[in-house]
């Protein structure tokens, strides 16, 4: 697999990514065990060298799962992690004060059986503790040489700005897809002038863009799903529209829609790397289908007229979280 920069600090990934929160968290019950670090590894052997992870995904079992997958090529791949919530659980709020940064790092190298993380995100902005504080915790983490890149997640303009004025921002992370295009008016603008990299989680729409979900689909109990507004069984109905235009352009290229949900997002910038996740090793090959797919300039042209003739219905966090993206 070809491999990408993410902006202007040298870090270099795979073009495609894993994503490994659904194996632990958020999408039903996690995965046994030994799936998981064979999932992983079959990731590594075909050419992915950039996963992502949290203190917040079990909490804590997500990044013992990856550490113990990576164990064997440690030191070929790149580990993204992510602190900033009330003891790693999101819905207790969110917390970056400098002592909670250097905590989670600690506990995160631990259970990871690591000695430096790669890419450490902020998880969400803390609108009680001022970047230059984060990035300034960061900083001096990447000195002492626990961290090697700093990286924010869901952050706005400003925080970006005001994060980076203090220590290279080597990434954003935010969701983007072809069903969310919200990065493409003011983040994408400031990234490009700062050099700063791009990795988009949920760019398959959390599943709904391979086609494998519509109005009749049940989801676990535990599944996040069942509180996105985007998700409810009327809104499902009525974004079929963009599964089937998906669809239409799949089969063009003999292709399915995740792969070209995916070829369209790594044809947006040079710059970007999506990790999408799954928990089945066949999706995960599919997925890493992708990177093969070239869509050319007319390709891209008949995307967006298609597109621009469907309009999205629903919202993507449930109130309560919606409050928690940075502006």
């Amino acid at each position: 697999m070809h491999k990408r920069k993410l902006g202007n600090t040298g870090l270099e990934v795979s073009a495609i990514g894993l994503g490994c929160m659904g194996l632990s968290f958020g999408y039903g019950p996690a995965v046994e065990q030994q799936a998981g670090i064979a999932l992983i590894r079959r990731a590594f052997e075909l050419g992915v060298t950039f996963f992502d992870t949290a203190e917040a995904y079990g909490p804590g079992a997500n990044e013992e799962l990856l550490g113990a997958a990576v164990q064997p090529f440690r030191d070929q791949v790149v580990i993204a992690t992510k602190f900033g919530f009330v003891d790693g659980v999101p819905t207790k709020g969110v917390d970056s004060r400098p002592e909670t940064i250097r905590a989670v790092a600690d506990a995160s190298l631990k259970r990871l059986k690591t000695d430096h993380i790669d890419l450490f995100y902020q998880h969400r902005v803390d609108p009680d503790v001022p970047m230059e504080e984060v990035a300034g915790t960061v900083k001096r983490l990447i000195e002492e040489g626990k961290v090697r890149h700093f990286g924010l997640s869901e952050a706005g303009e400003q925080s970006i700005r005001r994060a980076h004025a203090v220590h290279p921002v080597a990434a954003l992370q935010s969701e983007y897809s072809l069903w969310w295009r919200e990065p493409e008016h003011k983040v994408f603008p400031t990234l490009d002038e700062l050099g700063i990299g791009f990795v988009p989680f949920s760019p398959l729409g959390k599943g709904f863009l391979t086609g494998a979900i519509d109005k009749d689909t049940s989801f676990d109990s535990s599944d996040f799903r069942n509180v996105v507004p985007r998700f409810s069984e009327e809104n499902r109905k009525a974004n079929a529209g963009l599964v089937e235009v998906l669809g239409s352009i799949a089969d063009g290229k003999g292709a399915t829609r995740a792969q070209i949900a995916i070829a369209w997002l790594l044809a947006q910038k040079p710059s970007i790397a999506p990790i999408p996740g799954t928990t089945k090793i066949s999706r995960l090959e599919e997925n890493l289908g992708a990177a093969a797919i070239s869509l050319s300039a007319d390709d891209l042209t008949a995307i967006e007229a298609a597109l621009a003739q469907i309009t999205i219905v629903g919202e993507r966090y449930p109130a309560h979280l919606q409050q928690r993206v940075d502006k």
